[in-house]
């Protein structure tokens, strides 16, 4: 079978083999399911067409898919967070056909999900649920063929029960992002680390004693807001939800609203998954020199064409960084386009991390293969037995044991006569 693909430059492929095999190395989980799967077969002929951020850790997940026997159509979840000598390894090292190249337009970037969605896929992978989207609004020729899919971030998830609830969703879909293993560690420690480690990258500030804004508090906030502290900033967090807001009081930091923290910050993070985070009057208020990234999975977080409209002039200073000379006369710094930062502008999550988020992908999709014929056209949550048994595998790869229940111990927890 050809393998299609539309990437930088070939050349890049020895490169990135390298990378990625430096990657695999910190993926002992996902290792030991591509052994079993390659004995196993589990997605034998299956076409899957994945909409993923192409970088190390997604292509040795794309390794393991296509060890399990499935064929793998592979496109970029971002623009910008392409790696492009991973593109290129993927398709002249391990055979995966991949449309991703790092700076792609818009037109380019829909030019690359419809080619995977041209390859007819059984079943879909979506990194932000764009893939689903346009299956749904421009392609439902192809949407009677799939069995079920799978969706990894926060943002995909909202708009898959958005359509859930409308009723519009024509396959059903596993949200891997709620699975404990994805989100508790992924989300708090990989986009935490990768955040503050992609501001440092391309602005070379010292983060102690800036005060630091982190837009959100989910699990992705708490972990970009630990990492802050514990460079040294002062941290304040805004939140729309009380609950979130106690906290992260309770964490130690100032809550207010995010008019209120802007005149005062240094750096604004975005992470929430909603729009218009940093708004025109956030830039209005802003001090002079402020940084401001997000690191959500749109740039719809940061309001760009309001902070054009108060530009008198702009220009690239550094890599992935923006000067906009304001009206005001103070000037805002823009990281990555406001893309996704930890990938326009750094590498993205460490491998430990992914490793537990694409061993969810795959079993999740070995799961799809079982049980999509009795599913129902909605969004379902990570089967426990599959959580636990990642939990497991990760704990056994770092060479810990956990206690096991005695009988006495098990009949005391599923008892109700014992008492004081």
């Amino acid at each position: 079978m050809s393998i299609q693909h539309d990437v930088k430059d070939l050349k890049l492929a020895d490169a990135g083999r390298e990378a990625i095999e430096w990657a695999d190395r910190q993926m002992p989980v996902l290792r030991l399911i591509r052994e079993r799967f390659e004995r196993e077969q589990p997605l034998k002929g299956v076409t899957l067409a994945a909409c993923l951020h192409v970088t190390t850790e997604t292509a040795n997940l794309a390794r393991t898919l296509k060890a399990g026997g499935a064929n793998v159509y592979l496109a970029a979840s971002n623009p910008l967070s392409t790696q492009d000598t991973t593109a290129a390894a993927l398709v002249k090292h391990y055979g995966i056909s991949t449309f991703a190249i790092c700076g792609e337009d818009n037109e380019s970037y829909y030019s690359h999900i419809k080619a995977i969605c041209d390859a007819k896929p059984l079943m879909t992978m979506d990194d932000g649920a764009d893939v689903v989207s346009y299956l749904h609004k421009e392609r439902r020729d192809v949407l009677d063929g799939i069995i079920g899919g799978t969706e990894e971030t926060t943002t995909g998830v909202i708009r898959l029960r958005a359509m859930e609830a409308d009723g519009v969703l024509e396959y059903p879909i596993v949200a891997v992002n709620d699975a404990s293993t994805k989100h508790l560690f992924d989300n708090r420690y990989g986009t935490g680390q990768s955040t503050m480690d992609a501001v440092m990258r391309a602005t070379n500030v010292l983060i102690a004693g800036k005060v630091v804004v982190v837009a959100g508090y989910g699990w992705c906030g708490k972990g970009v807001a630990s990492r802050a502290k514990g460079l040294g900033a002062n941290v304040i967090v805004t939140e729309i939800n009380p609950i979130a807001a106690l906290e992260a009081v309770m964490d130690g930091f100032r809550v207010m609203p995010m008019i209120e923290a802007a005149p005062l910050a240094d750096i604004v993070l975005t992470v929430t998954g909603n729009t218009t985070i940093v708004s025109g009057d956030v830039f209005a208020a802003l001090k002079d020199g402020a940084i401001v990234a997000n690191s959500g999975h749109f740039n719809v977080e940061i309001d760009i064409p309001a902070l054009e409209a108060q530009t008198i002039s702009r220009k690239t200073i550094r890599d992935h960084i923006e000067e906009f000379s304001l009206v005001n006369g103070r000037s805002v710094y823009l990281l990555g386009e406001g893309r996704l930062v930890n990938l326009a502008a750094a590498e993205g999550h460490p491998g430990a991390v992914m490793d537990m988020s694409f061993a969810n992908q795959a079993l999740c999709a070995e799961y799809m293969m079982t049980n999509a014929k009795s599913l129902e056209k909605k969004v379902y949550s990570v089967p426990l037995p599959i959580d636990e048994e990642i939990a497991r595998l990760k704990l056994h790869s770092m060479g810990i044991s956990v206690d096991l229940l005695t009988a006495k111990q098990e009949k005391y927890l599923t008892s109700w006569e014992e008492g004081t």
